[in-house]
């Protein structure tokens, strides 16, 4: 077995803690952004200000997101809020049972001039992709975001094309309406950084939507929205985020909490390796919303439902009495103990 090199000490090494970064980090400038940004999304978006911390966590984590709801909850709105506050290529793509994997990721075309054929690339290729109602095409189609999602890149042709930095895929899916449909497989869900349930608005937010329609502040009023940031700050808000202090303690907690889910008596299906990972980078830059340089359980605990729901199976007994993987996430987070 290989031994950990001075490059990449192990957290059982003593040599970890010198590893970590020491100095406090200066959040300012990605606060200030951050609240620009919620204030430019908030003059057409009524409430929904969680959803749009959990997008905004997912950008500065690097992740992608799936959000669940019944039509006419926003859930698309947001996304697209979300991609106009950033001055970055936007696409959406509508997902069709007919939708083949050429037709997202793009296709050979012959070029009779130089009798050759030339790849001509597809919507993929772009900073913010929205799919909306991924569970409409096919599992061929499907399959296709496989590489797209985990390696940021598409192969065709014997040729790999990266894609520009950022890429992240905003998918939204209608949990209601099954025919027509296509249930994501475990391995795809695994890739995505957080599953968003959009639930209705309450009464006194849904007035202000109406209000809002009435003076012709709804959606159609999009393209007022300012951008804020762009690709490069983006990165450098990101880079930021890695440097966010993590104690040893905390990523044992995450690893137990993991670790519990995959001897739960209600799951079947319990929080892979990449499940940890993704709740450790998106509690970092959870932390940074919360104007903080350090992780505490609190932030753990915040993200675990929008990090964990997608990638747990509750037993078929559990699914027959009614239970969800929220509730059993809560259980979890109840039952493993909360370093202090």
């Amino acid at each position: 077995m290989e031994t950990p090199s001075a490059e990449s000490p192990s957290p059982n090494d003593s040599s970890y803690e010198s590893a970590l970064p020491s100095s406090r980090i200066d959040a300012t400038e990605l606060s200030d952004a951050v609240d620009r940004i919620r204030d430019e999304i908030g003059t057409i978006l009524v409430g929904q200000t969680d959803m749009v911390d959990l997008f905004l966590t997912a950008l500065l984590a690097d992740g992608h997101v799936l959000i669940e709801g019944v039509p006419g909850v926003a859930k698309t709105l947001t996304a697209r809020l979300v991609a106009r506050a950033l001055n970055v290529d936007f696409t959406r793509i509508q997902f069709t049972p007919d939708l083949m994997p050429s037709d997202v990721l793009g296709t050979s075309v012959f070029n009779p001039k130089t009798t050759e054929f030339t790849f001509r690339k597809g919507p993929v290729f772009s900073n913010v992709v929205l799919i909306d109602e991924i569970n409409r095409a096919p599992a061929k189609t499907q399959a296709a975001l496989f590489e797209v999602m985990e390696e940021r890149q598409v192969s065709a042709d014997g040729t790999t094309w990266p894609l520009d930095t950022p890429f992240v895929v905003f998918a939204t899916q209608n949990p209601l309406e099954h025919e027509g449909t296509y249930r994501l497989p475990e391995a795809q869900l695994d890739r995505f950084l957080f599953k968003i349930q959009v639930d209705y608005p309450g009464l006194d937010d849904e007035v202000d939507i109406l209000r809002g329609h009435h003076v012709g502040r709804g959606p159609d009023a999009i393209e007022q929205i300012e951008p804020v940031i762009n690709a490069e700050t983006l990165s450098q808000f990101r880079a930021l985020v890695q440097d966010v202090h993590v104690e040893i303690d905390l990523m044992r907690y995450i690893a137990e909490i993991a670790h519990h889910t995959r001897e739960h008596r209600m799951l079947s299906l319990g929080a892979s390796p990449r499940a940890s990972v993704a709740m450790l980078n998106a509690a970092k830059a959870f932390t940074v919303l919360r104007g903080r340089d350090f992780v505490s359980p609190d932030d753990v605990q915040a993200i675990a439902l929008p990090a964990l729901r997608h990638r747990l199976m509750l037993t078929p007994e559990q699914e027959m009495e009614g239970k969800t993987t929220d509730a059993v996430i809560r259980r979890v987070l109840d039952e493993v103990d909360v370093p202090r």
